[in-house]
């Protein structure tokens, strides 16, 4: 039985934190109107109009929200790993990683086989399609990164949960301190490589803030964005580190591939900002209409960000078919297009929601082997070869689907095919390693 979102916001627990779900929505959604106004669609190709108007990068400092995102993931993990924990028989790992993880891979593998039999398709034409479906193929799965990300956060919970529950701040002081230390090796030494762990010790750090507001421990949020932007002012002034806080074509540095220390800041003052918005937000949240459109929002977030690249796409092609003329970006007439473009974007994206959304709805139970002592390390052997696949295809697109391409993946080439297996493999797993009953999770 399908429950509609008047129902579940009606249904709503009275100690919810609302604001918490506003502010993964929120995120995504910046997330979204960020990458549609940043792709700088020409004849020629595909460019990013923050290079091409540098002073635009400044904007990067309130519109690269992706920190909040992975704040609000720590403290729904913490919520929902300590009540499973109270209720679970059997493997408490393995029934999270499920429980978490179904409503995120679900729509992310159904998002990948279409694309991967579109790709299939044009590659077996034996045509590219064009220079937009080429650069298509390349760029539609690059926001997978955020997806992998995630599964490594939901995979490190419960050890991290557990630390923090030790140490609380000093937790969060000893990944940022890592994270400091790795930019040291990197650019004071130049130790090969080392800068690769900031895609672990960063995002880890901003997770770990959420365990922070998940037991109350975030009391001076405005002292926490004051220092986390002054130290990123600092950092960017005097440091290596550029002022674009997402990544640039042909930079020698980014903040965003891998994370710097300067974007762990930058982190901090977001999660300072959003904590300080916290009590006007919550009271504008108990109004019935602007809840049940958030519950709505919630429950096709995931879907409309994996298609909201298509949808731009798409649009861009239309254009092309028609024979209606691209300005150069960045132009009066480029700028001019712009609305429209965004308006027809966020109008086909529905259209991808109203079609895909039935793959983020929660699924219903079916039978599963038992959790025994090998349910936990088979839960982590999937989450660990979903991460590797679809961080995989992330670096390597579709455009090689049948030619071999490869990327490089932590020292090793993997191809898309590969990733794909191993994106499904895993998720294969993990739905085995659990027992099947409903579980409801907070948060």
């Amino acid at each position: 039985m399908t429950v509609s979102a008047r129902d579940m916001a009606a249904a709503t627990p009275a100690g919810r934190d609302r604001y918490v779900d506003l502010l993964r929505v929120a995120s995504l959604g910046t997330v979204i109107a960020g990458h549609w106004l940043m792709a700088a669609v020409s004849s020629d190709g595909i460019g990013n109009l923050l290079a091409l108007v540098p002073a635009l990068q400044v904007l990067t400092w309130g519109l690269q929200i992706m920190p909040v995102f992975f704040f609000v993931g720590g403290f729904s993990h913490a919520l929902s790993y300590r009540s499973l924990a109270r209720r679970s028989e059997g493997s408490v790992y393995a029934a999270f990683l499920r429980a978490r993880l179904r409503r995120l891979l679900r729509p992310t593998l159904a998002f990948v086989l279409v694309w991967a039999a579109v790709a299939l398709a044009v590659q077996l034409a034996g045509r590219g399609g064009g220079p937009l479906t080429g650069a298509a193929l390349r760029l539609v799965t690059q926001p997978l990164w955020f997806i992998g990300i995630y599964l490594a956060m939901v995979a490190f919970t419960p050890p991290l949960l557990k630390l923090h529950e030790r140490h609380g701040w000093a937790a969060f002081a000893a990944l940022a301190g890592a994270a400091a230390l790795v930019d040291v090796l990197r650019f004071a030494l130049g130790v090969p490589y080392v800068e690769f762990l900031n895609f672990a010790l960063v995002w880890l750090a901003v997770h770990q803030l959420g365990f922070l507001r998940a037991d109350g421990r975030i009391r001076r949020p405005a002292v926490l964005a004051a220092a986390g932007l002054a130290s990123a002012g600092l950092l960017v002034a005097y440091g290596p580190y550029p002022l674009s806080m997402v990544g640039m074509p042909g930079e020698k540095v980014s903040n965003m591939a891998p994370p710097t220390l300067a974007l762990l800041c930058h982190g901090l003052w977001l999660v300072g900002a959003v904590q300080l918005a916290a009590r006007p937000a919550g009271a504008w949240l108990e109004r019935p209409r602007v809840w049940r459109a958030v519950v709505t929002a919630n429950g096709v977030a995931m879907t409309a960000f994996l298609w909201h690249l298509t949808a731009m796409l798409a649009v861009y092609g239309a254009q092309l078919a028609l024979g209606i003329d691209l300005p150069a970006p960045a132009t009066a007439a480029w700028w001019a297009q712009v609305p429209v473009r965004i308006l027809a974007a966020a109008a086909l994206t529905g259209v991808f929601v109203a079609l895909l959304r039935r793959f983020e709805a929660p699924a219903p139970a079916r039978p599963a082997d038992p959790a025994g002592t090998a349910a936990g390390p088979v839960a982590a052997f999937g989450i660990t070869l979903c991460l590797l696949g679809v961080l995989g295809l992330s670096m390597t697109g579709l455009g090689g689907l049948l030619d071999g391409h490869s990327a490089m993946l932590i020292a090793v080439p993997v191809t898309a095919p590969a990733a794909i297996a191993m994106a499904l493999g895993g998720a294969w797993l993990v739905e085995r390693s659990a027992p099947a009953r409903r579980v409801r999770l907070r948060g």
